[in-house]
């Protein structure tokens, strides 16, 4: 920068204003209140499975569709909570590229890949976000074809999350409201129910064969 130059300040002042910069990003992280608890298992988890039959999971999404998301929320967000949510869901992500990251496999109903949400360009890269996703060793993605004749998820979306020493637990979340499911037997039939989602699922290399597809398509 200019002032580092013309000081000679050998960059630390540009070193600086990055560090504030990264300070202030971390300072608008705030998830919301009824989401904290799943959040904080999320980080030490080895393990997340996702069940979705109405959106992409967050922790898979980009920026340009969270944001999108944010945006077209009713009652209507202002403009800080939207770049604080944001900011949070992209702060979940980092646990994509540490070591060790944690196994995520993942089933996404056919509709959501068709749905341009934010328009086609928003969509078109979160289709070309899950193809790179879907091609790392620890995430495995499923589609759920819509022609389908039976369907294990009809009851709606669930994550299945195993944190590290701990039993794996539930989570379900609708209007703004969740629940952490840690009862062993709640817990059994979920991770039953989510054994037979990716059985009808088309397999990961027929998945990203559809995405690709879809991407043609556009």
């Amino acid at each position: 920068m200019a002032v580092d130059e013309l000081l000679g300040a050998g960059g630390l002042l540009k070193a600086t204003i990055e560090d504030i910069e990264k300070a202030k990003a971390k300072a608008r992280v705030r998830h919301p209140a009824w989401f904290k608890d799943y959040a904080r298992l999320e980080r030490d988890a080895v393990e997340i499975n996702f069940y979705n039959n109405h959106d992409v999971p967050g922790l898979l999404q980009t920026e340009g569709r969270i944001r999108a998301l944010y945006e077209m929320r009713k009652p209507l967000l202002d403009e800080e909570t939207i770049e604080q949510r944001v900011a949070s869901r992209m702060s979940r992500q980092e646990i994509l590229t540490g070591w060790p990251p944690p196994m995520i496999t993942s089933v996404i109903e056919e509709t959501v890949l068709r749905r341009p949400l934010g328009g086609r360009e928003v969509h078109g890269e979160q289709l070309e976000q899950l193809l790179k996703l879907g091609r790392l060793r620890n995430v495995e993605l499923q589609v759920m074809p819509t022609d389908r004749s039976e369907h294990a998820g009809m009851g709606g979306s669930f994550i299945l999350l195993t944190p590290k020493g701990k039993p794996q637990l539930g989570y379900t979340e609708a209007q703004s409201s969740s629940r952490l499911i840690t009862d062993p037997e709640e817990v059994r039939i979920l991770a039953a129910r989510y054994g037979s989602l990716r059985a009808q699922a088309l397999t990961m290399r027929e998945s990203l064969a559809l995405i690709e597809n879809l991407l043609g398509e556009r």
